[in-house]
């Protein structure tokens, strides 16, 4: 079965706008066992709207159309497609009912342009959208089903998961059992994970994917059919055995999320003193909803002056060894846990860049500090020839490896191929 994707619109083709839709959809496909042969892109222009659904319909078996649903004069996929086809638009009586209810029910008059979005291909089955004022829509063109989507993400997930494949499994007998296992790994290149793996014989039916997506590179484990199933458990074994310390979570997407569960699962609190990365470490772990129960706070103390008032770190230490250092780091964590009253305190300083470097501290050095009551962990690293988010996403995620790290009982301090540390050292409150 060939799957490929169209997405429409002149801010998706100039690149205004990321087209995060497309990214999605190949990675929930791959998560189903399901492979996108071929995306498209196309501006809001009639005739090459008609033209590519009529060339890519000869060629796939299915295709996602994403985006030009609206209600404005620039969203043309439904009369393009009925143009394709030669048909006439027809109105859908029962959306032009749901949608007068639907603002009805927000109290809000309907717009005389939205009823342009009950307008669909003569023939083309409607697709609910649970969350917007556009319907989907199938039809089949030439060999392929085109399955028309709303740009809108929170529109186009729903519709996705719901109905589109459901239908791809119900219309091509998609029934093999699969299993998919993501392994997540940071500090280490997708070409070094895979040369390590390369080696290793690999059961019938299994393949592995890679997706680098900083600071992370996921390993993608897929199995197809019972026998590939069976042979899952002892093949990831194996991979975990051979990659070690790389791997950072086999639950969750991040290396946020991680550290995230296990605070809350261990029952230990955290503190969060911030230079470089600006409140970004606090930020990640408060995406997940749970966060107060371990978090006690987050100080971000940019100016050396915030570093002294409010966590106390001594200004003969940013005298002698600068904001920058492994000594600063340890007294910003300590600080930190003293001040939030925290089991664990995680610190970042450092030159994000792209300037206020030095021969001597160049730029894409950072420290990181972690505290515990007993033993403070600091470790430099040298991020070169990083873009300043990018140095500031590193920090963050090695900082959440430490702490990771420490709540598992291992050494919070680790080697990584591709992140360069330049001097590490460990105190002792005794």
């Amino acid at each position: 079965m060939k799957i490929e994707m169209i997405c429409t619109g002149e801010e998706v083709l100039s690149g205004q706008i990321v087209d995060t839709n497309a990214a999605w959809f190949a990675n929930v496909l791959m998560d189903h066992g399901l492979e996108l042969q071929r995306k498209t892109t196309v501006g809001d222009r009639m005739e090459d709207l008609i033209g590519i659904f009529q060339e890519r319909s000869k060629l796939a078996d299915v295709i996602l159309v994403n985006g030009g649903l609206g209600p404005t004069s620039d969203d043309l996929s439904a009369e393009a497609a009925a143009e394709a086809i030669d048909v006439d638009l027809v109105e859908h009586t029962g959306w032009r009912e749901h949608l007068e209810e639907w603002f009805a029910k927000r109290g809000r008059p309907i717009p005389a342009s939205n009823y342009k979005q009950c307008l669909l291909p003569d023939g083309a089955v409607l697709v609910d959208n649970p969350v917007g004022s556009a319907p989907g829509f199938r039809l089949k063109i030439n060999n392929a089903w085109l399955f028309f989507t709303p740009g809108v993400p929170v529109e186009l997930h729903r519709m996705v998961e719901e109905q589109f494949l459901p239908f791809i499994k119900q219309e091509f007998g998609v029934t093999q059992a699969t299993q998919l296992t993501k392994l997540v790994t940071i500090g280490h290149g997708e070409s070094t994970l895979a040369d390590q793996l390369t080696a290793l014989p690999v059961p019938p039916g299994i393949t592995l994917g890679y997706r680098p997506s900083p600071p992370h590179v996921e390993i993608k484990v897929f199995g197809r059919g019972d026998d590939a199933i069976a042979a899952m458990p002892d093949y990831v074994a194996v991979i975990k055995k051979t990659l070690g310390t790389a791997i950072v979570t086999d639950r969750f997407p991040s290396i946020a999320e991680e550290v995230h569960n296990l605070l809350i699962e261990k029952q230990v609190t955290l503190g969060i003193a911030e230079s470089c990365t600006g409140g970004l470490l606090s930020s990640q772990l408060v995406e997940f909803p749970g966060s107060s129960a371990y978090l006690k706070g987050g100080l971000v103390t940019y100016a050396n002056t915030a570093k002294e008032e409010i966590l106390g770190v001594a200004k003969d230490t940013l005298v002698k060894f600068g904001a920058v250092s492994l000594e600063t780091a340890s007294e910003m964590a300590i600080g930190a846990r003293q001040k939030l009253g925290s089991d664990l305190a995680i610190a970042t300083t450092g030159i994000a860049g792209p300037d206020g470097g030095s021969d001597e501290k160049p730029v894409g050095l950072v420290c990181i500090a972690l505290w515990d009551g007993n033993q403070c962990w600091a470790q430099a690293l040298q991020l070169s020839r990083r873009t300043r988010g990018l140095v500031r996403v590193m920090s963050c995620a090695v900082a959440h490896d430490m702490l990771r790290r420490r709540l598992l009982d291992q050494d919070p301090i680790v080697d990584y191929p591709f992140i360069t540390r330049v001097d590490a050292q460990m105190l002792s409150s005794k």
